[in-house]
Parts: structure tokens; C-alpha cells; sequence
């Protein structure tokens, strides 16, 4: 039990399992358009992991000592970019940055986070802008909206969850639990039609298997399930599409 409070601290509640499955959602779709590079990857990996720091503690204790790890991290991500690629990248990874800051950020006023039912969009839309704009060399409208209907419905089960301590309107409070349910079916179902006709074989049967799974979790998501099963579980559905493609490989050769 000790053990398993030392990982959830460590994995869970630090930001790190979230921040890899973005990564390797990410890496997904790198190698379905032969796009895949090392410096790439620990750039996604240090701006959602920073991200999600900022997010979640910034009205803690541990503010100062966030902030500073994001200055650093910065840094690290714009020598990562100048030495790598070229100021054009740099461009569209302030801008994903800056998405970020306005999502929740306590020195504004007014926040996408309080505005109803924003939220699961907007990450939604962040994401999907990892995948098909800053890790390409132009923008990929079919990795877009792959992208953002599949993580938009993936945020949906969190409001589940949350419907009884959100201050703000949410898809659950305003049309139910089952009606929430049925728009995240809805928004994984297109994905994977997308997924199906955009992507190539391997990708496309990978993110099919990913969809079946995840329409699974959507279904037994109620309020009182623990939070392991949407801190683990749903978020694992962002990195089953590579795990599902590497199964592929190995059984096809």
C-alpha cells in the first residue's frame, strides 16, 4: 500500500504520467508522417511536464519553486529549438506556450478554465496543436482533428468526476452523465473514422483498437469511481495508440 502511495506521489501527482502519455501521443504521430527526432520529443516532454506543474501547484506553497523550474525549462526548450531546428518552431512553441498560460493562470482576471464548458476544448485544441503543427512543417488538418476530437472526449470522463467540486459549468452539471457519455462517443467515433480514412494501415488499426478501449473507460466513468481510475486509466488512452502500433510491428514481423 506504501508502495503504491510513494508511485502515485511520484508518477501521478507530479504531472509525469500525464506528461509522457502527451509525449507519446505525440511520438505517434511523428512516426505516422516520418517526422520522428530525439530533440522533438524531450521538447514536448518538457513543455507539457512544466505545463501541468504550473497548472496544478501554482497556488501552493510551491509557486517559487515551480516558476523557477519553468524559467528553466524555458530555456531549455528555446536551445533545444535554436539548435535544432529554426526560429519558425520557436515561433509555434511560444504560441502552444502562451495557449497554456491563458488556460489557468492566477494573474488573470478571467481564465479559459472559467468559462463553461470551454475547458475540455481547449485542451482539446492544445494538444491537438502539438501533434499536427509544431512537431510538422506544416499545419496537418486530418492529425488536427484527430487530435482534438479524441483528447476532447478523453477530458470529458475527468468532468465526471469533478461535476460535484467544479465551481463552473461542465458538460455533466448541464446535460447529465449519460448525455456527457454520448458526446464523448460521439468525439471518439469521428476520430477514428478520421484515423481510418487520414492515417496509414498500421497507425489507422493501432488507433481503432485505442478507440475500442477507450470507449470502455467512457462507459464505466461515474462520479464515484477512484481517481486512479481517470489519473491512470483514461490517461493512458493518449499513449495506447503507440503501444497498440509497436504490438502491431512485432506480431506482423
Amino acid at each position: 500500500m506504501n508502495c503504491l502511495k510513494v508511485l502515485k506521489k511520484s508518477v501521478i501527482d507530479s504531472q509525469l504520467y500525464v506528461s509522457l502519455m502527451g509525449t507519446v501521443f505525440a511520438v505517434f504521430f511523428m512516426f505516422e508522417q516520418n517526422t520522428f527526432r530525439f530533440p522533438s520529443v524531450l521538447l514536448i516532454f518538457i513543455t507539457y511536464f512544466s505545463g501541468y506543474l504550473y497548472t496544478k501547484y501554482q497556488r501552493t506553497k510551491y509557486f517559487y519553486k515551480i516558476l523557477l523550474l519553468n524559467v528553466v525549462t524555458g530555456i531549455i526548450s528555446a536551445c533545444l529549438i535554436i539548435f535544432n531546428h529554426n526560429e519558425i518552431r520557436l515561433v509555434k512553441w511560444f504560441i502552444i506556450v502562451v495557449l497554456g498560460l491563458l488556460y489557468n493562470s492566477f494573474f488573470l482576471e478571467t481564465y479559459i478554465r472559467k468559462i463553461p464548458l470551454l475547458k475540455v476544448f481547449y485542451v482539446g485544441l492544445v494538444w491537438a496543436l502539438v501533434n499536427c503543427w509544431l512537431t510538422l512543417p506544416t499545419f496537418n488538418f486530418p492529425i488536427f482533428f484527430i487530435s482534438f476530437f479524441f483528447v476532447t472526449a478523453l477530458v470529458l470522463p475527468f468532468d465526471i468526476r469533478d461535476m460535484k467540486s467544479d465551481s463552473v459549468q461542465t458538460f455533466p452539471k448541464l446535460i447529465g452523465v449519460q448525455n456527457t457519455k454520448y458526446l464523448a462517443y460521439i468525439l471518439v467515433f469521428l476520430a477514428c473514422i478520421l484515423a481510418v480514412f487520414y492515417l496509414k494501415t498500421q497507425f489507422a488499426v493501432s488507433f481503432f483498437l485505442t478507440s475500442v478501449f477507450t470507449y470502455f473507460l467512457i462507459y464505466f466513468s461515474k462520479n464515484s469511481n477512484k481517481d486512479s481510475y481517470y489519473s491512470f486509466w483514461v490517461e493512458s488512452c493518449s499513449g495506447l495508440p503507440f503501444l497498440f502500433l509497436i504490438i502491431y510491428l512485432y506480431l506482423k514481423f
